[in-house]
């Protein structure tokens, strides 16, 4: 999987995404990160997932190298119709989604709209339901650019803190925060006071009870910036067909901490 994917027309956006393997479809939406796109989210995942699956991960509108009109207001109203039009115009019938923070809220509100597209759902340190902002939630969303502002980020992601001592990890986060748009998007999609984001990205109880398709909620035990107890385990009480998996030693940032243990869950769930 190389940074640079291929580029499509969905809902009037000119969509970048990545396309890999054969076989039943999977769709992967990232999280909303500073500088965040689906090469950085899945880069790790790609290459193992896609001997088994035909993988497609589009940048959700906003992030990575889809194009941002000038007029445009983010909200979750925009990002899931983006997302349905990437489904549709790539003619994707009953697929899978993981979706990854942010995009597992996304997934649930898909699921919730448009139940015939959707086959199962594997939600990873998902957003979806009400809680109270974490400061770390808080201050990853309100990222203003520095190499140093990013090593605490980094160091929030993890719970392994040599992510935040790899000099090299923490520059090609900064300089992917730094892209041209990127930062001015980013910093007009979370504007201050931030819970407001957290309850617009949620689903009320009554829609997660209605959610009828299998769903695998996984996450990192010592999750700071979404924590586990306030989202995964409120959500595996509300959806009927879900399911939980903990990874203990384990943040925010389960594919890439857990790379091969999470494709295992994945790929048990998918052949089921």
């Amino acid at each position: 999987m190389s940074e640079k994917g291929k580029f499509i027309n969905a809902g009037g956006i000119q969509t970048h995404y990545h396309e890999s393997g054969e076989g039943e479809p999977v769709l992967l939406i990232h999280g909303s990160g500073p500088g965040v796109s689906a090469w950085a989210n899945w880069r790790l995942v790609f290459p193992i997932l896609s001997k088994q699956y035909k993988l497609y991960a589009p940048d959700v509108v906003g992030f990575g190298y889809t194009e941002r009109s000038e007029n445009i207001q983010y909200s979750v109203d925009v990002w899931v119709e983006h997302m349905i039009s990437f489904i549709e115009t790539m003619n994707l019938e009953k697929i899978s989604i993981i979706g990854n923070s942010m995009g597992g809220a996304l997934a649930l509100h898909i699921a919730n709209r448009r139940p015939d597209l959707v086959k199962k759902l594997i939600l990873m340190g998902s957003v979806g339901i009400e809680f109270p902002i974490s400061k770390e939630l808080d201050a990853v969303w309100g990222y203003m650019p520095s190499i140093e502002n990013m090593r605490k980020l980094i160091s929030t992601f993890s719970y392994d803190q040599s992510a935040a001592r790899n000099d090299d990890l923490v520059e090609l986060r900064y300089q992917a925060s730094m892209e041209e748009g990127f930062q001015e998007a980013f910093s007009a999609m979370f504007p201050a006071p931030r819970q407001r984001q957290v309850n617009d990205l949620a689903l009320t109880e009554g829609q997660l009870r209605e959610i009828t398709v299998p769903v695998l909620l996984i996450h990192g035990r010592e999750d700071r910036i979404i924590p586990l107890e306030k989202t995964s385990w409120k959500m595996s009480q509300l959806i009927p067909k879900a399911e939980l998996h903990v990874f203990s030693e384990c943040g925010h940032w389960t594919q890439i901490e857990k790379t091969q243990p999470f494709v295992n869950q994945v790929v048990d769930f998918l052949k089921r």
